[in-house]
């Protein structure tokens, strides 16, 4: 896998956001009997300063946000619910995916307003990102099952509890 991580914010270096963030996408990859050692795509660990300036720039709404995904092709099915097209190698055999920002300020709120761990969180969001690069969304309600469950799937086999669930626990 060719993994371009650029970090804005030092504090993703103080998690082992690169290393998390490879594992990850992998991970998720493999899931979906893509093979990660063809794909391409970018990483920004950024705060919120910076990926408010990018949503406003690319979706028109000027705020913080906690992950932005950029595809480098168009996947998304037409009908909802269905799974998106595996996206195809270009004549080298790489498949370019697209990009992912994600902000450290937001990730960190949302972690501690849940009472997760950083890195679960991230983990949570790095795989929604990349989801995104595949062409899953969430703004049908039958797309937003479906890449939910298969989030949850993902998670499971990095070791992170369902984030769409309350945990009871202490």
């Amino acid at each position: 896998m060719i993994l371009e991580i650029s970090i804005e914010d030092d504090r993703w270096q103080q998690d082992g956001f690169n290393a998390l963030a490879a594992e990850v996408i992998a991970t998720t990859l493999t899931h979906l009997g893509i093979n990660p050692d063809t794909c391409e795509l970018s990483l920004l660990g950024c705060n919120d300063a910076r990926i408010t300036e990018l949503n406003g720039e690319f979706r028109d709404k000027p705020k913080a946000t906690n992950v932005l995904s950029w595809p480098a092709e168009d996947l998304e099915p037409e009908l909802a619910g269905e799974k998106p097209d595996k996206p195809e190698p270009d004549f080298t055999g790489e498949i370019s995916l697209g990009d992912i920002a994600i902000s450290y300020d937001t990730c960190a709120l949302e972690a501690a307003d849940a009472g997760k761990p950083m890195e679960d969180h991230v983990s949570h969001l790095v795989v929604h990102g990349v989801l995104h690069l595949l062409g899953y969304d969430h703004i049908r309600d039958p797309d937003a099952t479906l890449m939910e469950a298969i989030e949850v799937e993902i998670l499971g086999k990095l070791g992170v509890d369902n984030p769409y669930t309350e945990n009871d626990s202490p």
